[in-house]
């Protein structure tokens, strides 16, 4: 491919990845080696043609490589002769146990990309073609599903909301090199890259040359493979949000609609469940676990599954998800009679005029207290007198949610229980009442 036609081409993938946006920042991921030396100088090109625009770039130095301060100095060198502003960062990687170092560096690399580039910069990343080539195989060697052989996407987005592009993964390293070649564009070798023991290098050192040369047109064909995966993935993602749509009830899934779904569109609405909240997926295992004790269990059965960072359980005929960061609320004395207060675990309570309780008089002191949930109070419009756990069983709260409610007490009387029910003898029609709203 000439170098003209790989410029095109990258121009042509980075304005459709980042919607023809002109007037932005680009921030480069520099590492030194021919690949984002190549992207560099592109998006230089792309930058002085279009005046908008502006860039910067960031090194990454992992500190694994003896090298690394060396590639750190030819980065800063060779951004201080295009007068690109440059910012190196270090990272330490701490090794981890069932998690490769390749992976561990990556995830650091991302997220010092993403902490120190400019607020308003766009994400430019340098894998190409024979990198997303790569990535199929190592995911089909681990028995990756649709969405993991669909490979690299070329834009995506970090948790923070920022996105990254990757406008050369339909460009050959072949072409990438011709071009450095071609403009004499000086890079950086990393000695690495020539040791077999690392799957990726096997793969680009002696599997992928083998069969570009053994079969014709076979990085096109591969890349058409994965363009289809992806499309494919997409139309199921939107059925799944379409299925999670139906079967949601606030946060929590309706197990009666989530039946009436077949089992492949059950699962698929579980995961989109789960990536909505930005929870790690289960395991194949975990899933049907789920759903087996969800769909096929007693009414009464206390569902309570076990995850990483939570557990999935089942009450009133709703899944719910429950964080195990669980957050001990202390109560607060003496507050004042503010429209909203912020809570320890993130919630906020509103305190709004309404059909409610009295205002409080000058010898009374208002206190938020938690977890007193034998304390035995009568709800206005309810008969009788019993316990707040009873009338919290009665409103269908789940026993984990209990403990977190915002109990609000004059002196020592409790006057509200905020979003659920007030004191019958403290009401009052042009009164106030007390509201909990979710954390973002």
């Amino acid at each position: 491919m000439e170098s003209t036609n790989v410029y095109n081409k990258f121009v042509t993938a980075l304005e459709q990845q980042n919607h023809n946006r002109t007037q932005q920042r680009l921030c480069v991921a520099l590492s030194g080696g021919v690949d984002s030396v190549v992207l560099l100088h592109l998006c230089h090109q792309y930058a002085k043609l279009n005046g908008t625009v502006k860039l910067e770039a960031i090194y990454v130095n992992h500190g694994l490589s003896d090298n690394a301060l060396m590639w750190q100095q030819f980065c800063t060198q060779l951004c201080a002769q295009l007068a690109v502003p440059f910012r190196a960062v270090s990272v330490d990687i701490q090794a981890k146990s069932r998690t490769s170092l390749e992976a561990q560096a990556r995830d650091a690399r991302y997220l010092a990309l993403d902490t120190h580039a400019s607020k308003d910069a766009t994400l430019v990343l340098g894998q190409h073609a024979d990198d997303q080539i790569e990535t199929l195989l190592i995911r089909l060697k681990r028995g990756s599903g649709l969405q993991g052989l669909g490979a690299m996407r070329a834009k995506t987005q970090l948790a923070s909301g920022r996105y990254c592009i990757r406008p050369l993964l339909d460009i050959e390293r072949k072409d990438i090199e011709a071009f450095a070649q071609t403009f004499s564009l000086t890079h950086i070798e990393d000695e690495s890259n020539h040791s077999d023991v690392f799957d990726r290098n096997f793969l680009r050192n002696q599997v992928i040359p083998l069969l570009k040369s053994r079969f014709s047109g076979f990085v096109p064909s591969v890349l058409r493979s994965i363009s289809i995966l992806q499309a494919q993935q997409a139309l199921i993602d939107e059925i799944a949000q379409s299925d999670l749509e139906s079967c949601s009830d606030k946060k929590q899934l309706d197990i009666a609609r989530l039946t009436g779904l077949s089992a492949l569109r059950q699962s698929n609405a579980v995961r989109a469940w789960f990536a909505k909240q930005g929870i790690s997926m289960p395991s194949q295992k975990q899933l049907a676990q789920i759903l087996d004790q969800a769909i096929n269990g007693r009414e009464d059965a206390q569902v309570n599954i076990l995850l990483r960072s939570g557990s999935v359980k089942r009450y009133n005929a709703l899944l719910y998800w429950v964080p195990k960061n669980h957050i001990e609320l202390a109560d607060i004395e003496n507050i004042s009679l503010t429209a909203e207060m912020k809570l320890a675990d993130g919630r906020t309570l509103l305190t709004i005029s309404s059909e409610g309780v009295r205002a409080p008089l000058a010898t009374e002191s208002v206190t938020i207290r938690f977890g007193r949930i034998n304390e035995k109070i009568k709800p206005f419009g309810k008969p009788g007198r019993n316990s707040v756990k009873h009338w919290l069983k009665e409103a269908k709260v789940p026993s984990w949610e209990r403990t977190q409610i915002p109990m609000v007490y004059y002196n020592d009387t409790l006057v509200a229980v905020a979003g659920y029910f007030i004191n019958s003898d403290y009401a009052e029609k042009s009164g106030i009442n007390w509201q909990i709203q979710d954390a973002e």
